[in-house]
């Protein structure tokens, strides 16, 4: 790749470039030569491979050139018209793929998963990505901006530029976003607001800079979010799957892959306000017990409530590459990871626990190419990974992966 001193590209110059393939990250690839013979890779905003584009420069660097296409010169056949009025490359920059049919976002994605792992893991993969309902409507958090006249909106892309909207059609209704954007809120915040299974919204605000917490200013002060039959709190602060069938998804495939029997001992790491856990407990039974660890402190006193009258439940608040290393069994561990993944020294210290599984929830392939690479090392082999479209119009992607050692003959 060359840097743009070589290559002479400027912010605002424009080119007709083919585009090849998705990249990691939401962004397309495309090629240039110089007059010279210097060749450069472009990554694109809002194109599909096999199209033929004239694309506008909008940053370079000496690693990376990014470009947004401004018109299309031969289209793919799933090009399709984005659903949101607010979806263009100068428009909000949540939704990176509503100009792609639904069908072909995911087997996009697919790709990338593949292309991660081969690059990666040098494993050759091949794993469908599943829908789990409509593209539309399907999102139950989120975080706006307020503009400096109060108007609410979200970020363009690659930018603290707020775009106001009116609506946003990948919240559910309930979220609110058509009546809040007809009032004059507080300038300059960010405003997350959540709907629970349960019908309880909440609306919090943060100053837009800095490190300030979110305070609540409408709603409970907690959430309640039912998984099967379980009713587990979420406060402000705890993290919670966004779309609204991820919970139950994704516990029914961790608890598929783990095939957990009464009386094991079960890790669940970055456990949160303890998913996983809950969806383990009848499983391990009253002769079983589970150890969720978690480093939020507000994730953990949610965690606490939801099972404080479960004494197989040990919960401890701390960084989990720390608390791991003085854990000497498990029989099987859960390990749902921020988007860095778990890295070398976690897996290190799963290994040498040596539970017969390990079910890795990942919502970045390339981490969990990189995490499955250090547990082949330690000798855990890829058995099942299942990969679920859990962010409709958007490049993002949730996995679940299951690991177990290596037979010995």
């Amino acid at each position: 790749m060359e840097s743009k001193a070589q290559i002479s590209l400027q912010v605002g110059q424009r080119l007709t470039v083919d585009i090849e393939k998705i990249a990691h990250g939401g962004h397309f690839i495309a090629r240039h030569e110089s007059e010279s013979g210097k060749k450069a890779v472009i990554f694109v905003r809002h194109a599909i491979p096999g199209e033929k584009v004239e694309i506008e420069i909008t940053s370079t660097s000496t690693n990376f050139i990014r470009a947004d296409v401004i018109k299309v010169i031969s289209a793919s056949p799933d090009r399709v018209q984005a659903p949101c009025k607010f979806s263009h490359r100068n428009g909000c920059g949540g939704c990176d793929f509503q100009h792609i049919s639904i069908e072909r976002q995911r087997s996009l994605k697919s790709e990338v998963i593949r292309e991660q792992f081969e690059r990666i893991a040098k494993m050759d993969l091949s794993v469908e990505v599943e829908g789990v309902g409509d593209a539309l409507h399907w999102r139950t958090r989120i975080t706006a901006t307020t503009d400096h006249q109060g108007s609410l909106g979200f970020y363009s892309s690659r930018s603290h530029h707020v775009i106001p909207v009116d609506e946003c059609i990948i919240a559910l209704p309930e979220i609110g976003i058509a009546s809040m954007s007809s009032q004059k809120l507080t300038p300059d915040v960010r405003i997350e607001i959540a709907y629970s299974s349960e019908g309880e919204r909440m609306v919090a605000e943060a100053p837009k800079s800095g490190d300030g917490k979110f305070r609540q200013n409408t709603g409970p002060a907690v959430l309640h979010e039912r998984v099967g039959g379980d009713l587990l709190q979420v406060s402000q602060r705890s993290f919670w799957q966004g779309h609204k069938r991820a919970p139950q998804v994704l516990s029914d495939v961790v608890r598929d892959f783990a095939q957990i029997q009464e009386g094991e001992n079960i890790l669940d790491l970055y456990g949160g306000v303890g998913l996983f856990t809950s969806a383990c407990l009848n499983e391990v039974g009253a002769s079983g017990s589970i150890h969720l660890v978690e480093g939020s402190k507000d994730a953990t006193s949610d965690a606490k409530s939801n099972f404080a009258d479960k004494q197989n439940v040990h919960i401890t608040t701390g960084d989990v590459a720390k608390v791991i290393s003085r854990i000497n069994r498990a029989d099987v561990i859960i390990l749902d990871p921020p988007r860095e993944g778990a890295g070398k020294d976690v897996v290190q210290e799963i290994a040498r626990i040596t539970p017969r599984s390990v079910i890795y929830v990942a919502c970045d392939p390339a981490a969990l190419a990189r995490d499955t690479a250090y547990l082949s090392e330690k000798g855990y082999n890829l058995k099942k990974i299942r990969a679920f479209d859990l962010f409709p119009m958007t490049h993002h992607i949730e996995c679940v992966a299951l690991f177990t050692p290596n037979e010995v003959s």
